[in-house]
């Protein structure tokens, strides 16, 4: 499936419900006086959507393919300091919310080494390289196939070039 827009895309979406889960998460008691740790975890949640974006307004496929990974390595980000908080003092009774938290960073971190892998298996060079020749290609392959379908419309049900 093609996307128009990265805030169509499924991971996109994970990935904010992950940023504001985590601003939400942050705002609990073990985080007063704790500003760095609650200024790293916000800032690495919030890059996981930020970077899906800019690779997906970058042009090419291959950027985009670089900054999904950068999207990543900050739901690891995000992974790795729910892990550190699960031992730290005053976060024992937010066991749950550390899980589900890790969760969504999961899904997302799936999420998006799956699109990359498709990406990397593609011949799309990305948005950057459509130009009029390629444009003229593409609606000329899909006239041909319409047109090709419309013929095998016209032949017996069980003919075998029927689909």
């Amino acid at each position: 499936m093609t996307y128009k827009n990265f805030e169509d895309v499924p991971v996109w979406q994970e990935a904010i419900r992950l940023g504001r889960s985590v601003y939400e998460f942050t705002q609990r008691s073990p985080f007063k006086g704790r500003y760095s740790l609650r200024d790293q975890i916000e800032r690495a949640a919030v890059s996981v959507s930020n970077n899906i974006a800019e690779g997906f307004e970058r042009g090419t496929t291959q950027e985009l393919i670089t900054f999904l990974y950068y999207s990543r390595g900050s739901a690891g980000e995000v992974r790795s300091m729910l892990c550190l908080m699960e031992g730290l003092p005053g976060f024992g009774n937010l066991k749950s919310e550390i899980g589900n938290l890790k969760s969504i960073s999961e899904s997302c971190s799936r999420q998006l080494r799956a699109w990359a892998d498709s990406l990397q298996n593609s011949e799309i060079k990305g948005q950057r390289y459509l130009n009029d020749s390629v444009r003229r290609r593409d609606a000329a392959g899909k006239k041909a196939a319409a047109f090709q379908d419309k013929l095998l419309e016209h032949l017996p049900p069980n003919h075998p070039l029927r689909r």
